[in-house]
């Protein structure tokens, strides 16, 4: 018995010997997924959009949160979670962090809590809060509290589950294609179909559609985490949804049963899925950008190996300039609705013995795995010029750069975006609340801050 026993380990050990040897397992690698639902039980007010008179009525698909954990040989760990929500706030993303460091040991550094940006999600907290500022009723505002408050176990949670699949897997990157996103400052929407079939469309753009495989023992895809730098604004209405980016994932896991699709929304501030407003639009993105996850899975992808480094930091982005309480009560008399709101909450800041910021602590994370990829995390909603200028940097074939990364509080505007004005430049600043536009150094402290990242990561 006990030479049989020794005869079947040694054919287990070749079998593993050969599997590691082809490349369809690295032992250095292991992860761990986990996802579910976070659609909103009540009827609650859906985010991002301004033109709105009631609650959501409904539910087109559902909105989840992810995590993928990776864990190199020597134990060291990140997590990335995927959230379809419009966007977060400190006041959510702060005791998120703590919890995830207390319970599960992981530091704000090793997690990227990565908005999909939809607009048919609910309100979150103090994301966007000029902006629903008035619409909100007092039974309104009790829901949106309660669900920022149920995200914190909610994530918690699930980054737990994750941790506790750790599972061995080997991990491999690539890039692919989808064209279904314009630039909107550049490109008039009613225009842009005839300009896209004649290949005309103007302006920086980033069609990129990075994907990070994730495959168990025996190849067998386990995970597929992949990016695409665009608005998720393709609907407008009242039924909660994931928008393309949710119809995209689901997609990708009917066709490969058993693995979970997660998506992390790219540095598209500036970027629209066009044309949009239609049902049917939305799913159409969702099976194109699928498929072009697809073709890159068919692939022979770039073989990751580690070790994990982290590096991370927090950037002081100072504001053009703050208003004193004179140009508050002022501003308070507007005609405009979302300036006398924002002028009505800094007066009441004031009111509090609380100063009015002239600078935003702006948070950058860089995780490179093994010499082979690179992963950037910005926060904001990024314009996509910051993406083509790091992927220039570090190389685009083994770079994947994500917005909307842990804390969503402003548009995040280019030197020459922010010249050039428009919203992106400056406009939207009120519906996030924040005193003025961003200050001329806004791109160079951004870059600055992610070199120190990327240094402190090698």
């Amino acid at each position: 018995m006990n030479k049989r026993i020794h005869y079947y380990c040694l054919v287990l050990l070749a079998v593993m010997w050969l599997l590691v040897s082809s490349g369809r397992v690295r032992a250095e690698w292991k992860a761990g997924v986990a996802k579910q639902k976070i659609t909103p039980a009540h009827s609650m007010w859906l985010a991002g959009y301004g033109h709105r008179t009631h609650p959501s009525t409904g539910v087109l698909n559902d909105l989840h949160a992810g995590c993928l954990v990776l864990e190199d040989d020597h134990g060291s760990r990140v997590a990335f979670v995927t959230l379809d929500l419009v966007g977060i706030s400190p006041d959510v993303a702060d005791p998120i962090f703590a919890e995830l460091e207390k319970q599960h040991g992981l530091p704000r550094s090793r997690v990227v809590l990565a908005c999909s940006h939809t607009h048919s999600g609910p309100v979150v907290g103090h994301n966007l809060r000029t902006l629903h500022y008035d619409l909100l009723s007092a039974d309104q505002q009790h829901l949106v509290d309660k669900y920022a408050e149920s995200l914190k176990p909610a994530v918690v949670s699930l980054v737990g589950r994750a941790v506790k699949s750790l599972a061995p897997c080997a991990v491999s990157y690539g890039q692919g294609s989808a064209s279904f996103a314009a630039n909107r400052r550049n490109n008039k929407e009613p225009e842009v179909p005839r300009l896209q079939e004649a290949g005309l469309l103007v302006g920086p753009a980033d069609h990129d559609v990075p994907v990070l495989k994730v495959t168990d023992p025996l190849g067998k895809l386990r995970c597929v985490l992949f990016g695409y730098a665009c608005h998720a604004t393709v609907l407008d209405g009242y039924e909660w949804s994931s928008d393309y980016p949710g119809f995209a994932q689901s997609e990708l896991e009917a066709a490969h049963r058993g693995a979970t699709a997660l998506f992390v929304a790219g540095c598209g501030a500036d970027q629209n899925p066009l044309p949009r407003r239609k049902v049917e639009l939305a799913k159409q993105y969702g099976r194109d950008l699928a498929a072009a996850v697809d073709m890159v899975l068919a692939k022979d992808l770039r073989p990751i190996s580690g070790p994990i480094k982290v590096g991370s930091t927090q950037v002081d982005l100072a504001l053009a300039s703050t208003p004193d309480r004179a140009t508050l009560e002022q501003l308070a008399r507007s005609d405009d609705r979302y300036i006398a709101a924002r002028a009505r909450l800094y007066l009441d800041h004031l009111a509090a013995g609380k100063f009015i910021p002239n600078t935003y602590s702006y948070p950058i994370r860089v995780w490179k795995l093994g010499d082979e990829f690179t992963f950037v995390s910005l926060a904001g909603e990024v314009v996509v010029e910051y993406a083509i200028k790091i992927k220039q940097d570090l190389g685009r074939e083994r770079t994947f750069v994500s917005g909307y990364g842990n804390d969503v509080m402003a548009y995040i505007p280019s030197r020459r975006v922010l010249f050039e004005g428009g919203y992106e430049g400056g406009g939207a600043m009120v519906y996030y609340s924040l005193p003025s536009p961003w200050a001329p150094t806004i791109e160079g402290r951004i870059l600055t801050g992610y070199r120190a990242a990327l240094s402190d990561s090698k």
